[in-house]
Order: C-alpha cells, then sequence, then structure tokens
C-alpha cells in the first residue's frame, strides 16, 4: 500500500479538477513568471491566473522546494 499524499502535493488533484490545467504547466508557468520571490508569486498565480490562496501557495511551495534541490 502506498503512502498518502502530504504536504503541498496533496492540493493537486484538486487544482487540477478545479483549474483544468496539468501541475507541470502551473510548474512551468511559476518557472517563467516575472516574480521569484513566494507571497509575490502566490499574489500573481492569484491575481493573474485566478487560483485560491491555498492552491496558488501548494503550487508555489512545492515549485520552490523542488528548485531549490535540483
Amino acid at each position: 500500500m502506498s503512502e498518502p499524499v502530504k504536504g503541498p502535493a496533496s492540493y493537486f488533484p484538486s487544482i487540477e479538477r478545479t483549474y483544468g490545467r496539468p501541475i507541470t504547466e502551473w510548474k512551468d508557468l511559476i518557472r517563467s513568471a516575472p516574480a521569484t520571490r513566494h507571497m509575490e508569486l502566490v499574489a500573481w498565480l492569484r491575481t493573474e491566473h485566478g487560483l485560491g490562496h491555498g492552491h496558488a501557495n501548494a503550487l508555489v511551495a512545492h515549485t520552490l522546494a523542488e528548485d531549490a534541490g535540483r
């Protein structure tokens, strides 16, 4: 049996259902965004793409953590 998904990634199925884009597309958008700081990226996703705060925050947190590990 697999472990349940925890942390920001636990929002991913809901994000894909709600906004109709795959997570990889959101990550690409975040990486090409005009902003680079966490809360700036969250605000950008909210205003430019209509995401709710929790979904935007989860995407940004996961993407920035993933990039820091590279």
